[in-house]
Order: C-alpha cells, then sequence, then structure tokens
C-alpha cells in the first residue's frame, strides 16, 4: 500500500517547497508510492488529515517541522476511519525535535525516509490535552512561560525573519518577573514561584537536551520546571539545556507523571510542539504507547 504525505511546503522558512523536488525524487528512487497532500494555510494540516480515508494507505507522513507534525496528529485523532496506521516524520522543516530522538539531525529528511521505509514501528505514548474547552494531542512537548512568551512575541515580528526570536528573547529576559503556579502531579500538589514550565513526551525540544530521561513509550510525561532565576543567571543557564546538565540546577525540579494539571496566576499561552495556543489552566494526560511511529 501507498504512504500519505501531509507536506508542508512553508516549512523552514519556504525551504521544504524549495526541496519538494528533490523529496519527490527520492521517494521514487527507493520504490515507496504515495500520494501527497500539500498545506495551503495553518491548520489546513488537520484538515487533510483528518479527511483522509485511512484504509487506503499503510502510513501517514507528516512532511515540515514540528508544528506540522502537531497538526497531523491532531487530525489523526479527529479522522472517523477505523484504520489506524502508523505515523511517520519527513523533517523538511526548522526545528524537527521529534527526529533527533532517532539520533538524526533535524534535516535528515533521506535517513527518515530510509527509516519508514523498512517499514518498523514502535509504539508510542500520546500526550492529550485540555484547554479553554479544547481537547488536543501532542507527539513532542508542551510548554508554557518564558519560552512561550518569547514565541508569542516573536511572532508579532516575523517580518524580521529570524531576529524576531533574539528580539523576543532579550525583551522577555529584561522584563523577567516570576508567576506563580500549581501543579497537580499524579495528585501530588506543589506550589511554586515559577519562570518555565515543560511537559515533555521525548527527550529534544528544539535543539535543547530538556528532558534527558524521557522514554516515549513509558506512559509517563516528564515534567520539568524553572524557579525564580536572575537575568543574567537565565542567560548563562541556556548551554546546560543544549547538554542536558539543566536538570542539576537548584533552580530545576524534574517529575514524572501520567496526569498533570497547571494553574497558574495568570493566564499563560501554551506552546504544544511549538504551536502558540491555548492558555493555562491546563490538563494534561499521558495516553500510553497510543501509536505506532516508524522508527529505527
Amino acid at each position: 500500500m501507498k504512504q500519505l504525505i501531509i507536506f508542508n511546503p512553508w516549512a523552514g522558512h519556504g525551504n521544504a517547497g524549495k526541496i519538494l523536488p528533490q523529496v519527490k525524487a527520492y521517494l521514487d528512487e527507493i520504490q515507496m508510492p504515495y500520494d501527497m497532500l500539500l498545506t495551503e494555510h495553518q491548520g489546513h494540516g488537520v484538515d487533510l488529515t483528518k479527511s483522509a480515508d485511512f484504509s487506503q494507505y499503510s502510513g501517514i507522513l507528516a512532511a515540515g517541522g514540528d508544528g506540522t507534525l502537531y497538526e497531523v496528529i491532531n487530525g489523526y485523532y479527529g479522522n472517523a476511519s477505523a484504520t489506524r496506521p502508523p505515523i511517520g516524520v519527513i523533517p523538511v522543516g526548522t526545528g524537527n525535535a521529534f527526529v533527533r530522538d532517532m539520533d538524526l539531525h533535524h534535516h535528515d529528511w533521506k535517513p527518515a525516509l530510509d527509516v519508514i521505509k523498512t517499514g518498523i514501528t514502535r509504539k508510542f505514548d500520546v500526550g492529550h490535552f485540555t484547554t479553554e474547552g479544547q481537547t488536543r494531542y501532542f507527539l513532542n512537548i508542551l510548554g508554557l512561560g518564558i519560552v512561550a512568551d518569547i514565541g508569542a512575541t516573536a511572532l508579532k515580528m516575523k517580518a524580521l525573519g529570524n531576529v524576531s526570536y533574539t528580539l523576543g528573547s532579550l525583551y522577555h529576559i529584561l522584563k523577567l518577573k516570576p508567576y506563580h503556579i500549581r501543579l497537580e502531579v499524579d495528585g501530588k500538589v506543589l506550589e511554586r514561584e515559577n519562570v518555565f514550565v515543560e511537559i515533555s513526551n521525548t527527550r529534544y525540544t528544539a535543539n535543547f537536551l530538556m528532558a534527558p530521561a524521557a522514554k516515549p513509550d513509558d506512559g509517563l510525561l516528564d515534567v520539568t520546571i524553572l524557579g525564580p532565576k536572575g537575568r543574567i543567571g537565565l542567560m548563562r543557564s541556556f548551554p546546560k539545556i543544549i547538554t542536558g546538565e539543566h536538570i542539576h540546577m537548584k533552580e530545576v525540579e524534574t517529575f514524572q507523571a501520567s496526569h498533570i494539571r497547571v494553574e497558574t496566576s495568570i493566564p499563560k499561552i501554551l506552546t504544544p510542539d511549538g504551536e502558540l495556543m491555548g492558555a493555562t489552566p491546563l490538563e494534561v494526560n499521558c495516553l500510553k504507547q497510543a501509536i505506532d511511529v516508524f522508527w529505527k
């Protein structure tokens, strides 16, 4: 049977569209039959996946960045088909943190297709969350706090390109102000002054080794929280997140849980798999080994 590819040509600042002919040529080279649907706007990947006839396909592939995978997963769970084919990822976007757990580089789209070609799959946990009366799903991460705030500010300045994230980071570090958070972690209640919360199913967030101990099939999500820290100290801490050493900082706490509830003193925007949507309060559940993923 053939694969269904949901391809986001706008991923990677439009670079995905430029390499589309190369992707098609390689699909032909490895003799992988496929249907390809191109997304035309934000959220289109959800609609395309949701309306597909899964019985016609041996896999559903998200070609783009982590945001494209997020849309495909949510369309997948909204699809009424009785057939549930595996999910695969073709990393042609900007971040592609998900494939890093396969020890692939974030632009290794050829090796990723080779993985899919083998047909080997792995059971994956799925994050299921509720915010503002809506239910959503994620395979990688869900964050809130300073990183989400930076993303929201950068979005307002997106015409400036990559520099928007630099300016957004400087802005939020300079105006850094912790907020009160109440966490319920498998029934245990924690109250803290907080800067950042990350709920991880996989180890990586962008190129940061956010949750070094995370396992995507153990039925648990890894929670990382950062308490109050000075502006200079925060900037100096970023290199530690790249290597995973941040978990040893005194301001950082880590937990594992299957059910998490988050309440904050002020509403905080969410970043599921790098997207910006919803706000606290937030409830998250881990659906253990709920989906098959093409994996090496």
